[in-house]
């Protein structure tokens, strides 16, 4: 089972609570997939929410991939490292991963 949550916006401290909110309903198991082709921003404490809501994935047995990031958040994703920690992929590419 995938369980699909599509971020929209910017994930910054004014939003990342109600981005955290819909990570946390997600049941944690088996894939719980986050579309972040709708974010333009993605903020330290976006990278945060993602990092607890993976290591709450992975604790019950599932995997967190982030998918179609746009250009500036995947530059995000690259700086912070979290591309090394979590699958990024893009979907128009049947499930590759998107190269560092």
């Amino acid at each position: 089972m995938v369980v699909d949550v599509r971020a929209v916006g910017e994930v910054d401290i004014a939003t990342v609570g109600s981005f955290r909110a819909a990570l946390w309903a997600a049941p944690a198991r088996p894939v719980l997939r986050v579309d972040l082709s709708g974010v333009r921003v993605l903020s330290a404490a976006g990278v945060r929410a993602l990092v607890a809501a993976h290591l709450r994935v992975r604790a019950r047995g599932g995997e967190l991939e982030l998918v179609d990031p746009d250009p500036v958040v995947a530059r995000v994703l690259r700086a912070t490292g979290l591309q090394r920690v979590m699958p990024v992929r893009q979907s128009a590419l049947a499930g590759e991963l998107v190269p560092a």
